[in-house]
Order: structure tokens, then C-alpha cells, then sequence
């Protein structure tokens, strides 16, 4: 891959795409470069990754193939004021923040841009994040594996239509953190029968991972899955009519319709 690579901002998601390009795509160091407001950023990235560092926005916009806005939402209309008028017609430009769309992008310009929405999730920095990728139809097909190249390097990508990635922070983008609520769920539960804290996290996790890694490694239903764990009469299956009594798949459906509707409303406001 020898195309120019350039972030604007780079906190722990545009560190994270640096880490996996370096290590998994084996990518040159003066291929990728960094911009950010503060000096403190931008001496911790190049202390880490010793890629080349700059506060000049405008520099990087001109310089970048590729060019990632990893800032938050409200900041994208100010970069891309400052941008707009620095980056080529092939310049393609992958905002990471929930909420920006590709017409947003493409209205901020003020011109036709090769626009890409992704959204990776936190897993992303252990090497094992869900990316969810949506391009504008200006971006052609090389630039498409491109850009899957660069977020594959974080775990696994997948592409939707735009009209689909208001569902992605619900799915993907915010049930870690309803994993790591049942992790934390199962932890007490083993405290309270006497096994002590920290084995009970390295289990409940470790038997999340194993869960996990059986779908997608046997490709079976997870209902099969569970029920293989289920014996008749045994102890799993009375947890799991506990489960379903006290509505632990209502629970699971009710959380990602309230995300959704949120992102729904960050989008709105945009």
C-alpha cells in the first residue's frame, strides 16, 4: 500500500488504525502522518508510532490519499472549513464519528467528495473491533478495498448502505458496553458464591470470548449453541428460564431501540 495516509486528530480510535496499520499491513512510517491541536498529542503519537506529526490541519489535507477525520462530531464543519479548500477531487475523506453522513460531508465541502462514514468499535483496540463501512458512490472500487484494507487491519469489516448505519452503533458500535455490563453481571454473581474477583473477571470473560468465537468459528445458530450447553433437567437450562422470566432478550432489543433512536437524533442534528 503506497498511498498517504494522513489523520486529523488521533486519540484512542486514530491510534488504534495506526497500531494495526503498522503492525498487521506493515505499512511505511512515511506513508502516515498526524495532525492535532494540542502538543501533547501529537508528542505522545510520535513517541509511540514515530510517524511524522504537524498542527497544520491544511498541511495534511493536501498531503493525504486518504485522508481520516477521527474528531468528534461538532468539530467536522470547523476542520473541514479549514480543509475544504486543500484537498484534490481524489482525496478521500473517512469521518469515524457517529452521526456524519456522507451528504453532511458533501454539503461541508461545498463540492462532490469521495466520502466514506466507518464505524469501528472500542474492540478495535485489542486488534478484534467490528468496522462498519458505507461509501459514496464517487469512491471506486480499488479506493473501496483501499479503505477495507485499512480497517481490516483492526478486526473485521463489514459494508452497508448508508441507509442501514444508524443501526451500526446498536449492533457493533455500543453492545460492547452491554458485554462488559453481563461480564461485570457474572463477576458479582461468582463474589457472591465465594470465588474470589479477579479469576471471576478472567472467566466471565474468557466464557464470553469462547461463546463469541464459537459462532462465528462453527457458523451454527446461537440457539443450537445453546441449546448443546442445555441437558434436560440440568442446570443451565433453569438459568436460562431465570433469563427469559426476568426478560433478558427484552432487555437486549429495548437497549438497541433506544440507542438507535439516539444516534437518530445525533444524526438529525448534524
Amino acid at each position: 500500500m503506497g498511498i498517504h495516509i494522513g489523520f486529523i486528530g488521533c486519540g484512542k480510535m486514530g491510534q488504534a488504525i495506526l497500531t494495526g496499520l503498522l503492525s498487521k499491513r506493515n505499512i511505511d512510517k512515511s506513508l502516515l502522518r498526524v495532525s492535532a491541536k494540542t502538543e501533547t498529542t501529537l508528542s505522545k503519537v510520535k513517541e509511540i508510532f514515530g510517524v511524522q506529526t504537524t498542527t497544520n490541519n491544511r498541511d495534511i489535507g493536501k498531503w493525504a490519499d486518504i485522508l481520516v477525520i477521527a474528531v468528534k462530531p461538532n468539530l467536522h464543519k470547523e476542520i473541514i472549513e479549514e480543509i475544504r479548500t486543500e484537498i484534490s477531487p481524489n482525496t478521500i475523506v473517512v469521518t469515524i464519528a457517529a452521526g456524519i453522513t456522507l451528504q453532511f460531508l458533501e454539503q461541508s465541502f461545498g463540492m462532490p467528495v469521495k466520502a466514506v462514514r466507518a464505524m469501528p468499535n472500542t474492540p478495535s483496540l485489542v486488534g478484534e473491533g467490528m468496522t462498519v463501512l458505507s461509501f459514496h458512490d464517487l469512491v471506486l472500487k480499488g479506493e473501496r478495498e483501499q479503505v477495507s484494507n485499512i480497517f481490516g487491519s483492526l478486526g473485521q469489516v463489514e459494508v452497508f448502505p448508508e441507509q442501514l448505519m444508524n443501526s451500526v452503533p446498536a449492533i457493533s458500535g455500543s453492545s460492547p458496553a452491554y458485554v462488559y455490563m453481563m461480564i461485570e453481571a457474572l463477576a458479582d454473581g461468582a463474589v457472591k458464591q465465594g470465588i474470589a474477583r479477579d479469576k471471576a473477571y478472567r472467566m466471565s470473560a474468557q466464557a464470553v470470548l469462547g461463546a463469541a468465537k464459537m459462532v462465528l468459528e462453527t457458523e451454527l445458530h446461537p440457539g443450537v449453541l445453546k441449546d448443546q450447553v442445555c441437558t434436560p433437567g440440568g442446570a443451565t437450562i433453569e438459568a436460562v428460564e431465570a433469563l427469559e422470566k426476568t426478560g433478558f432478550r427484552a432487555s437486549i432489543l429495548s437497549a438497541m431501540e433506544s440507542c438507535t433512536e439516539k444516534v437518530i437524533k445525533l444524526t438529525e442534528n448534524q
